[in-house]
């Protein structure tokens, strides 16, 4: 990446530091697993219909795959969607974005700068989740052995590693959710709309799952890959889904990325 656009990347993080929704976006990744946490201290019950739900009582380590598992749905993509859908639309409902393109920068750099950024908060809140929920799901129920899918155990260290591994695997959709969002954010020109959009276009995507008759594209959908990190936390390692994932995701990110860049690139200046 050239200087050029590494220079806006910094001036996208200054911007993010100053705006409320990047605070609402982190703070709803960190209050839900707090919460879901307390809930588990408070009551004997369990989702036991859910992968590791059973086990919420008997390790904290459970807690932040079971939370995996229900943010897909729309917690993780609204949180991303947040600044996503924005990060190119608030110039335009500023009126900033005149100036932003004739500065010294071209628009692919500007563009680049947006991409890193984005990019950047959704990993922020997916390991800001990740972190909280390790950590007040062991204070509720113990920094203790997980069983696996397959039925095996795992030590509680061998079991942090797979949470870790898990995060990584996936910020794939996630960041395919982002870009989509970004490709909003960009054609719309109003944040709400884009906001909006991709939340409505992850949900869509979740519907077209569970539609009867379209079970071939299942393994193709957005949605399906929230569950490729499931792969890790068996006995051996499935690395089938998780492989999977890494070239599907890429099918809706880098369409969506490429599509917003020549959109940008067209912007009307004058009337941005």
């Amino acid at each position: 990446m050239n200087p050029g656009a590494l220079t806006v990347y910094r001036w996208e993080l200054r911007k993010l530091r100053v705006q409320k929704r990047t605070y609402l976006g982190l703070g709803a990744a960190a209050l839900v697993p707090i919460l879901f946490s307390l809930a588990v201290s408070l009551r004997n019950g369990e989702p036991t219909d859910v992968a590791f739900g059973r086990y919420i009582h008997e390790t904290g380590l459970a807690i932040p795959l079971v939370g995996l598992l229900f943010g897909s749905i729309w917690l993780f993509p609204l949180i991303t969607a947040l600044v996503a859908g924005d990060i190119v639309a608030s110039e335009d409902h500023n009126g900033t974005l005149k100036t932003i393109l004739t500065r010294s920068v071209d628009r692919g750099q500007i563009y680049g700068g947006k991409i890193l950024a984005t990019a950047t908060y959704a990993i922020a809140a997916i390991l800001l989740n990740g972190v909280v929920a390790v950590v007040s799901g062991s204070i509720v129920s113990g920094f203790d052995p997980l069983t696996t899918l397959s039925g095996t155990t795992v030590t509680a260290t061998k079991a942090l590693e797979l949470i870790g591994g898990s995060l990584l695997v996936y910020l794939m959709p996630i960041l395919a959710v982002a870009a989509i969002g970004l490709l909003f954010s960009t054609v719309f020109r109003n944040s709400a709309a884009a906001v909006v959009g991709t939340l409505m276009f992850s949900l869509l995507v979740q519907l077209i799952a569970i539609l009867p008759g379209l079970g071939g594209l299942h393994p193709y959908l957005l949605s399906t890959q929230f569950d490729a990190w499931q792969g890790l936390l068996r006995e051996p390692i499935d690395w089938t889904p998780v492989l999977h994932a890494a070239w599907v995701c890429p099918l809706y990110a880098v369409p969506a990325i490429v599509t917003g860049y020549l959109v940008f690139l067209r912007r009307d200046v004058a009337g941005g």
